[in-house]
């Protein structure tokens, strides 16, 4: 009670009186080690555990407990070992080798849960565990790296085993015959899977609706065997004319058979399914008799409305429409509108066949929309208004429809900004209509809103910097109405991030209530943002909440598998073990995983622990690189913002491929700078002299092969990207954010780094050849350190001016100078981790002449000019961070000073509230700034305190 409660300490108090009584009580030893893991004492824990372990047991509670007990250390291997020696011990136990059959699962052994099953199914001849050892034999399959040995050895294995059941009639589950199907398919024995489902067995497919036709048809297609599809497609049409899957497979099958010159068999029937179509004619009159009777229907159905400019398409494609009279696309879409331009679907249906439309009528084609809408003038305002919500969705589908089809794109700022207006209008009327709404609930009229602002997002994108401004107080203001909506909060998270403002964003998105797999697919929109713009808190929190759900979902696929099994939902299996395979290669894990560890150095290594302690409890090894590189997924959701965009300015696959090649990219930069790093420490060992032979055994020579070799890598990664930007790619402004590299690149850090990185091949010959002959190199290091100097005052440089600067009365922010901080922040640490390399070299060096000097008795032996190089170059060092923390103090005196509510809104057309609403964004955006420029100033003066260490 006391471990489910959360107690653990008295957990662990009650235990050890237990065992003060009864010495070997094996349950109360592994209660007592769940409290000692859970307290953080692991390595108790695990020493209690296996000494219970040891001993075998048997008993089913401390079986259970050591099963809760690993599976929380993460170690899933150690329940195999327990429920093997269970099972020995007690081999007729159906309760333990059941256990050891999860426990192989839990693992992935699939040879060994194969073998499992059978052992099971010959203690207790159940169906079941037979076909989890088939199922075994499946996923041994699909594992193999050989596809050869899959096909040759295990599936006709698996095919053998349930043949064998169905020969003795003992298929009992509709599981079992899905497995089957599985198996004939995966060995592409499509007719025999075929005959299956059309068979007996196919009579147990019930669970799912249309499973068995939809089975069906899929081996049809995989057979090509076109009239059955069609017969299939069409007959189930005439059941449910509005499923859409069919009529695809309808039209597909009919230009198939017209293709092949299909024509009927004389005397017999058309096919196994019934009548086939093989002709337009046919399928032009099928789907007007679908029409015909939808309209004799009690209830609206959009199937047959869509199917017929479905079909015009296709016509047209083939340059065959007009002979056939199937009437025009634009009369067609008119009378959809009129019959289904109040249901928010309308929108989605129409915008698939707006390509049918002919550029030039697009204004008449929305007029005449617009003329059958019931809107009705009022007194107060001069535009016609909807007088209930059937009307405002109908106006609400011809405004998107403007905007899909380029209308407002073409028009000039001023028309925009009266556009804007009137649609602001718009949404304000039509909040009357939801005033009963639930605040879970969207208002009506939202999408006005958010449609004002691509508006002005367009508008600040030509350069009209008032209306970014804008954009936010009205998504403040939806937000105040409807404070459950994703869209509104996504646009924010998108806008203030591109301000560099980061503060708002983390209480939007932790509103949002990303659940699961949205922690990959929309996380990318807070971890991308939170370091670069110097909130270092709250990127280690954004990174943890991530890598938490990447973590865990390791552990909860296993649990999915082994519930799989135990309900037989077999075709499950395979899908969950992709998923979790997708998830460990997904590029956002791989890029939270290296730029959380950065973080973590950046914000601790000799601050609160030496360098190597940080990179030890990483288990950071420079060798070692565990990204997936061949193998990575983007997982992102990149249409999570909705958009109304005509196709020449919305996302597109390119933008899509060239996004991922920017991540990768940039990845790798940050992955090696990360490897380098980490590579440090485990040069600064003290060396032998460079004549013993002793150098390369203790490892240390080939650790600066390791160094290197990664340089090279970075200078190659460096390259590539460089290339890569001089495409200049612009992405659409709702479209993938790009990544840090071009600021990388132009404030400077990236020369910086690299040569802080060479630096250190430099200083590792001096240690290995000794002061003596090293005048070259002392040389080189010297003038490294002074190149380095001037690189960071170069980079400082970069950092300098205003952050948010009042130019005619609108707001102009810089948020590229903040992340110009960050990486002056990042490079300086690492000039510190290089220096302190360098000073454990010097420092031996400068004590073994000091010994010299006490020897000789004179003062006159010469020090060699490295040392005053360093010390020179630790003291510029000291004197550029104490400069940037005193321009950082000014920018905060400058935010603290800034009083933006004095600032004319010189636009007098916004109404009060929207002035309220403006002044509470400049206030975030302010109070933003403001943060992070002091988490950067601490930051800086915790680095300035490790500088003044550095004396040889």
């Amino acid at each position: 009670d006391y471990l489910d409660n959360g107690n653990n300490k008295m957990a662990i108090q009650q235990a050890d009186k237990l065992l003060k009584k009864h010495k070997d009580l094996h349950c109360a030893k592994v209660l007592k080690a769940i409290g000692l893991q859970r307290t953080g004492k692991q390595d108790e824990a695990y020493a209690l555990a296996q000494e219970v372990a040891a001993l075998e047991p048997t008993d089913d509670n401390s079986l259970q407990a050591l099963t809760i007990l690993y599976r929380e250390m993460h170690r899933p291997e150690l329940v195999t070992k327990l429920y093997e020696a269970a099972v020995k011990k007690v081999p007729n136990s159906e309760e333990y080798h059941s256990h050891l059959f999860m426990a192989y699962a839990r693992v992935g052994e699939y040879k060994r849960m194969q073998q499992a099953g059978m052992a099971l199914y010959k203690i207790v001849p159940k169906n079941p565990y037979y076909f989890w050892s088939v199922m075994s034999l499946i996923m041994q399959s699909i594992s193999a790296q050989d596809e050869n040995l899959s096909k040759t050895m295990f599936l006709p294995l698996a095919e053998r085993m349930v043949e064998k059941m169905v020969k003795e009639d003992k298929i009992e589950a509709e599981a079992e015959v899905e497995l089957y199907y599985m198996i004939l398919e995966r060995l592409e024995k499509y007719k025999e899977a075929l005959d299956v489902v059309r068979g007996k067995l196919g009579e147990k497919l019930t669970s799912e609706l249309q499973s068995r036709e939809n089975k069906c048809m899929a081996m049809y297609k995989k057979l090509c065997r076109w009239p059955e599809c069609n017969a299939l497609s069409r007959r189930l049409l005439l059941k449910n004319s509005d499923d859409w899957q069919f009529y695809i497979t309808y039209f597909d099958s009919v230009f198939q058979l017209i293709d092949e010159s299909w024509t009927p068999p004389p005397e017999e029937e058309h096919s196994l399914e019934g009548e086939v179509h093989y002709s337009i004619e046919q399928a032009v009159k099928f789907i007007e008799e679908r029409i015909t009777e939808e309209s004799k229907s009690s209830r609206p159905l959009r199937g047959p409305y869509l199917a017929k400019l479905e079909l015009i398409r296709r016509l047209r494609y083939r340059g065959c429409n007009d002979e056939y009279k199937l009437g025009d696309p634009e009369e067609l879409m008119f009378q959809y509108f009129k019959k289904f331009g109040d249901k928010p679907c309308c929108f989605t249906d129409l915008k698939v066949f707006v390509d049918l439309l002919p550029s030039g009528q697009y204004t008449k084609f929305i007029s005449q929309l617009l003329e059958v809408i019931p809107l009705s003038a009022t007194a107060e305002s001069e535009i016609a208004l909807p007088a209930d919500i059937k009307a405002l969705q109908q106006h609400l589908c011809v405004v998107q429809l403007s905007r899909l089809l380029g209308i407002y794109h073409a028009m000039d700022k001023k028309q925009k900004l009266t556009v804007v207006r009137e649609l602001m209008l718009r949404y304000r009327h039509g909040l009357e209509f939801g005033k009963s709404c639930l605040k879970t609930e969207l208002q009506f009229s939202d999408y006005y809103c958010l449609l004002a602002v691509h508006l002005l997002l367009d508008l600040w994108l030509e350069g009209e910097e008032m209306a970014v401004w804008q954009c936010l107080s009205l998504l403040e203001e939806g937000l105040s109405h409807s404070p459950s909506n994703a869209q509104f909060k996504l646009l924010l998270i998108r806008i203030y991030c591109r301000l560099g403002a980061f503060e708002p964003v983390a209480e939007l998105y932790s509103s949002l209530d990303a659940k699961h797999i949205q922690h990959d697919t929309i996380g990318y929109l807070l971890t991308r943002y939170a370091e670069a713009l110097g909130h270092y808190a709250a990127a280690s929190q954004s990174c943890n909440f991530a890598l938490r759900f990447f973590h865990s979902n390791q552990k909860d696929t296993s649990e999915y598998i082994i519930q799989a099994y135990k309900y037989g939902a077999f075709e499950k299996i395979p899908e969950f073990i992709a998923f979790r395979n997708r998830l460990n290669s997904s590029l956002h894990f791989a890029q939270v995983r290296t730029e959380r560890m950065l973080l973590d150095l950046l914000l601790e290594a000799n601050i609160s622990t030496s360098l190597e302690e940080s990179i030890k409890s990483m288990s950071l090894s420079p060798e070692e690189d565990d990204i997936p590189w061949k193998d990575l997924r983007d997982n992102r959701d990149l249409t999570v913002l909705f958009n109304w965009d005509p196709k020449d300015r919305d996302i597109s696959e390119e933008h899509r491929k060239l996004s991922l090649e920017e991540e990768t990219m940039w990845l790798r930069i940050r992955s090696l700078t990360l490897r380098l790093v980490s590579g440090l420490p485990t040069l600064s060992h003290t060396i032998q002299p460079k004549n013993s032979e002793k150098t390369a055994e203790n490892g240390v020579s080939s650790k600066i092969d390791t160094i290197r070799s990664l340089l090279q890598q970075l200078e190659a990664a460096v390259d590539s990207g460089k290339k890569f930007l001089e495409q200049n790619i612009q992405y659409p402004v709702l479209g993938p954010p790009p990544t840090r590299m071009a600021g990388y690149f132009s404030n400077g850090s990236c020369q910086c780094q690299t040569s802080l990185f060479y630096l250190v091949s430099d200083i590792y010959e001096l240690d290995t050849n000794g002061l003596e002959d090293s005048a070259e190199i002392q040389e080189r290091i010297g003038n490294s350190f002074k190149a380095l100097v001037e690189r960071l005052t170069d980079l400082f440089n970069k950092c300098k001016g205003d952050l948010i600067e009042v130019r005619d009365g609108t707001l102009k922010t810089h948020p590229n100078l903040l992340e110009n901080l960050v990486f002056f922040v990042e490079t300086i640490s690492i000039a510190l981790w290089v220096s302190s390399y360098c000073d454990s070299v010097l420092r031996p060096f400068k004590s073994n002449l000091q010994k010299k000097k006490k020897k000789k008795k004179e003062s006159s032996v010469a020090m060699p000019p490295v040392f005053t190089h360093f010390l020179d170059y630790v003291t510029e060092l000291q004197t550029l961070t104490s400069n940037v923390i005193d321009h950082i103090k000014g920018l905060e005196i400058i935010l603290t000073a800034l009083k933006l509510e004095e600032l004319s809104l010189k636009d007098t057309l916004l109404l009060q509230a929207e002035k309220r609403f403006t002044k509470t964004v400049q206030g975030k955006v302010q109070s933003s700034y403001h943060h992070s420029v002091q988490e950067i100033g601490e930051l800086l003066k915790k680095r300035l305190d490790t500088i003044k260490k550095l004396k040889i």
